[in-house]
C-alpha cells in the first residue's frame, strides 16, 4: 500500500511539474526524457562538438541537435521526443541504457558513428520504435531478446557492426518488420525458423555472417518478400528447398558461397525474379530452364548444355556460368534478342567449362563483354 502510495505521488508531482511549467514557458520537455537525453550524452564522447547545445535549454523548445519532438504536449502537459537523430556525427562510446525512457520515440538513428560496446536491452522498452538504425558502427555482444517485442518496428538496421550469437527466436514476435538488416557481423547459429511468422518481411538481409545449419524451408511462407541475402555463410551441405519457389514477390535470391549442394529447385514460376547468384557452392546437375537478367552460378560443378530457351530474355545484364563443367555448344541467340541501347551493358563468362563452339553470329549488341575459354571478345 505504501508502495502504491509513493508512486502515485511520484505520477501526481510529475503532473504538477510540468503544468507549473507550462504557466511559466510556453511548453517543456517530460523531465525524464531530459534526463534520459543527458545520460545518452555522457555515454557518447563527441570530439567534433556536435551536439554541444544539449547543456543549453530545453531540448523540444530550444532545438537540441538530433532531437525531434511531437508538436502537440502529452496528457501530462510536457512534450516529448519523437525522434533521435544522431547519424554520421562521428560520435564514438557506448549506448546508454536510458534510451528505454524515451517512451514515445518512433525513430533511433545512431548510424554511421564509431560506437561500441552492446545494444542496450532497454531499448526494447520502446513500444512505438518504428525504425531502429545502428548500422556502421562497431557494436558487439549479441542481439537482445527484448528487441523481438517491438511490435511497431518496421525497420532493423544493425549490419556492419560487431554482433554475435543468435538470432533471438523473439524476433518472430515483429509483427510490422520490413525490412531486417542483420548482414556484415558475426551472427552465428541457425536461421530461426520461426521467422516465417513475419508475414510483412520485405527484406532478409544475412549476408556475412558464421550462420550455419540447414536453410529453412519455412522462409517460402513470406508472402511478401523480395529480397533474400544469405551469402557468405556456412549452410554445410544444405539444399535449396524447392518450396522456395512459391516465394511470388522474390526479385532477388543471393546465397553465394554458403556451402550448399544438390540441385538448383525450379523457380521458374518466380513472375519478377531478375537476380539468381548462387555462386561458389557445390550445386550439380544442370542449368536452370529460365534466364534471369543476373544470373550467376560460377564455381560450381553444373554440367549438361546451355538451354536455347535462354534467348528470351531482352535486358541481359549478366551471365556467370565460368568455373563448371558445362559441355556442347552455346547458342549466339542468347544476346542476340536483346534490347539494345547505347548504355546497354552485359557480361557473360563461360571459361573453364568444356564448350564446344558458339552458334550463330558473335555480334552482341550495345556494351557487351564475352568471355570464353580464357579470351575476352568486345
Amino acid at each position: 500500500m505504501k508502495m502504491l502510495q509513493l508512486r502515485t505521488r511520484g505520477c501526481v508531482f510529475l503532473l504538477s511539474y510540468c503544468y507549473l511549467r507550462l504557466l511559466t514557458v510556453a511548453q517543456v520537455t517530460n523531465p525524464s526524457e531530459v534526463n534520459a537525453l543527458l545520460a545518452v550524452k555522457n555515454n557518447l564522447n563527441d570530439p567534433m562538438k556536435r551536439l554541444s547545445n544539449w547543456n543549453k535549454g530545453d531540448p523540444c523548445t530550444t532545438n537540441w541537435t538530433g532531437v525531434f519532438c511531437h508538436d502537440a504536449t502529452g496528457i501530462d502537459g510536457c512534450l516529448h521526443v519523437r525522434e533521435l537523430q544522431l547519424l554520421d556525427l562521428n560520435l564514438s562510446g557506448n549506448l546508454a541504457p536510458e534510451l528505454g525512457q524515451l517512451s514515445q520515440l518512433t525513430i533511433m538513428d545512431f548510424m554511421w558513428n564509431e560506437l561500441t560496446g552492446s545494444i542496450p536491452r532497454e531499448i526494447g522498452n520502446l513500444s512505438s520504435l518504428m525504425l531502429l538504425l545502428l548500422n556502421g558502427n562497431k557494436l558487439s555482444g549479441s542481439l537482445p531478446d527484448e528487441l523481438g517485442y517491438l511490435s511497431k518496428l518496421n525497420r532493423l538496421q544493425v549490419d556492419q557492426n560487431n554482433i554475435s550469437g543468435p538470432i533471438p527466436k523473439s524476433f518472430a514476435n515483429m509483427s510490422s518488420i520490413r525490412h531486417l538488416h542483420l548482414n556484415n557481423n558475426s551472427i552465428s547459429g541457425q536461421i530461426p525458423p520461426e521467422l516465417s511468422n513475419l508475414t510483412t518481411l520485405l527484406h532478409l538481409l544475412l549476408d556475412n555472417n558464421n550462420l550455419s545449419g540447414y536453410l529453412p524451408p519455412e522462409l517460402s511462407k513470406l508472402p511478401a518478400m523480395r529480397i533474400i541475402q544469405l551469402d557468405n555463410n556456412n549452410f554445410n551441405g544444405s539444399e535449396i528447398p524447392a518450396i522456395y519457389g512459391n516465394l511470388s514477390r522474390l526479385a532477388k535470391l543471393s546465397l553465394r558461397n554458403c556451402s550448399l549442394q544438390g540441385s538448383i529447385p525450379d523457380l521458374s514460376s518466380i513472375p519478377n525474379l531478375y537476380y539468381l547468384d548462387l555462386s561458389k557452392n557445390n550445386l550439380r546437375g544442370s542449368l536452370p530452364s529460365k534466364l534471369y537478367d543476373t544470373m550467376i552460378t560460377d564455381g560450381n560443378h553444373l554440367s549438361g548444355s546451355i538451354p536455347g530457351i535462354f534467348s528470351d530474355l531482352r535486358f541481359l545484364q549478366r551471365l556467370s556460368l565460368e568455373n563448371n563443367q558445362l559441355n556442347g555448344s552455346v547458342p549466339a541467340n542468347i544476346w542476340q534478342n536483346m534490347t539494345s541501347t547505347k548504355s546497354s551493358s552485359f557480361t557473360v563468362d563461360l571459361r573453364n567449362n568444356s564448350l564446344s563452339s558458339i552458334l550463330g553470329a558473335l555480334n552482341p549488341p550495345g556494351q557487351r563483354h564475352l568471355k570464353a575459354r580464357r579470351q575476352s571478345y568486345l
